[in-house]
């Protein structure tokens, strides 16, 4: 799909031709929107069939979790962004169902690790845990209990979460030795700076949501991504790409008027904007400044992620690495995609995510991939004695300015309601999925 060209099977009208159907545009072509375009195309409201638009402005649908083929012998595309789901993420599996697609949803069991002097120590359950070296008996069970507590309490109580800080709650309870080894360091590869402003809530919902077998797509996540564009158009849904709205401005007698760079302007009766907090306020300026100041309120973390094609496996069995940052290097993440999804479908590359959530001003973002190859690299060798340059077939570079939203205490009160003072408009972001992490399968919750 092109800009000039927009992705639709139109549905019969019935009835009295005279009653207008309700314009609504979607801006934003991520699971969200998509999700929400599905949705609305086969609604009827006050007894008007609702004509849904999609503008994207990318050259693709898919938003995060979009994928691309790097090579012509690469079978699927890989996403550019690393993604897998947990077997508990009702919503997008229910979805995933409902599309007909239920037997294209394969589960695994990788390995998840952590990075500690020089090795890798799987921590993806209990027994593994208390096999963890590094720490003493006492420290081992006191971390498996808090853990235990978090996961296991039948109250879920994260709104009380919510005014207690991550940092300070860890520490004290799992006891300094444990949370500074393991869990300190993900708080602060997450956030970076902002680490020690985090609720607990946030980080309650990871334990509480984690499973140990993950779910992938036959085909990738851009299967599933084509396979609902596909069925959103087929209910009357036109998708855009290559559109970029610039300007969302309310009419005198209700509705509004979407100003773009392509096709898709005009009057609407509805818009759902799925941008990000910051794109939002430059798109919708006319909102009231009550609701503009929570925006700007909202912080988020961006990411890069570096895509390497090897020739032979650096891991060696391990899918995702955890790489705290008192080891020195200079990434957070190191994900083995075939260590859990079979090379062949890659032309037998071995492919690594190498990833760091960054703020958005970070020097990563203005390099290219040979760049942040070069600088990446030689910390290869220490994850593999036996790793070499010439290993190497391939590199790509992705990024997002707005990945990880940053939820400090408080956050719960924070959260801009979804319905915007404006009747009609409403604002769909991944700062609104709390306590819950980002991720496709609170993309289509929200949609």
């Amino acid at each position: 799909m092109t800009g000039e060209k927009a992705m639709r099977e139109d549905k019969p009208t019935g009835g009295d031709a005279a009653i207008k159907p309700l314009r609504v545009l979607i801006v934003g072509g991520g699971v969200a929107g998509l999700a929400a375009a599905y949705d609305l195309a086969r609604q009827e409201h006050a007894g008007r069939s609702v004509d849904v638009t999609v503008a994207e402005a990318g050259a693709e649908l898919g938003g995060l979790a979009s994928g691309f083929k790097g090579k012509p012998s690469w079978e699927w595309p890989l996403e550019r962004f690393y993604h897998h789901l947990f077997t508990n993420d009702d919503a997008i599996i229910a979805l995933t169902r409902e599309l007909g697609m239920a037997d294209r949803l394969t589960t695994h069991a990788p390995v998840t690790a952590l990075y500690h002097k020089g090795g890798l120590y799987p921590l993806d359950s209990p027994l593994r845990v208390l096999r963890f070296p590094h720490l003493s008996l006492w420290n081992r069970l006191r971390m498996g209990l808090v853990l235990a507590y978090l996961r296991y309490d039948p109250r879920r109580p994260w709104r009380r979460y919510d005014r207690i800080v991550a940092d300070e709650w860890l520490g004290r309870w799992m006891g300094s030795a444990a949370y500074s080894t393991v869990w300190q360091s993900m708080l602060q590869g997450k956030f970076g700076a902002h680490y020690g402003e985090v609720n607990l809530a946030w980080f309650w919902a990871r334990i509480y949501k984690r499973t140990q077998r993950l779910a992938y797509y036959e085909g990738g996540f851009q299967a599933f991504v084509d396979a609902l564009a596909q069925a959103a158009a087929q209910r009357g849904a036109a998708l855009h790409t290559g559109v970029r709205v610039e300007r969302i401005i309310p009419l005198p007698g209700g509705g509004f008027q979407a100003t773009t760079n392509g096709p898709g302007g005009g009057d609407y009766d509805a818009v759902l904007s799925t941008v990000s907090p910051g794109l939002m306020q430059k798109l919708a300026p006319d909102l009231p400044e009550s609701y503009l100041g929570q925006l700007r309120k909202l912080r988020s973390m961006g990411a890069v992620a570096l895509i390497v094609a090897l020739k032979r496996s650096l891991l060696d069995k391990v899918y995702w690495a955890n790489i705290p940052k008192q080891e020195g290097l200079p990434f957070l993440a190191l994900v083995e995609h075939t260590n859990m999804i079979d090379p062949a479908h890659y032309g037998g590359d071995r492919l690594i995510y190498i990833g760091d959530y960054l703020d958005p001003d970070h020097r990563y973002f203005g390099m290219d991939a040979e760049q942040l190859l070069a600088e990446v690299a030689p910390h290869l060798s220490r994850f593999n004695a036996g790793f070499e340059p010439d290993w190497i077939t391939g590199a790509w570079l992705h990024k997002a300015s707005y990945a990880q939203p940053v939820p400090p205490v408080g956050y719960a009160t924070m959260i801009p309601d979804v319905r915007t003072p404006l009747p009609g408009l409403y604002f769909a972001s991944m700062s609104q999925v709390y306590p819950w992490d980002r991720g496709t399968n609170y993309a289509v919750q929200l949609g």
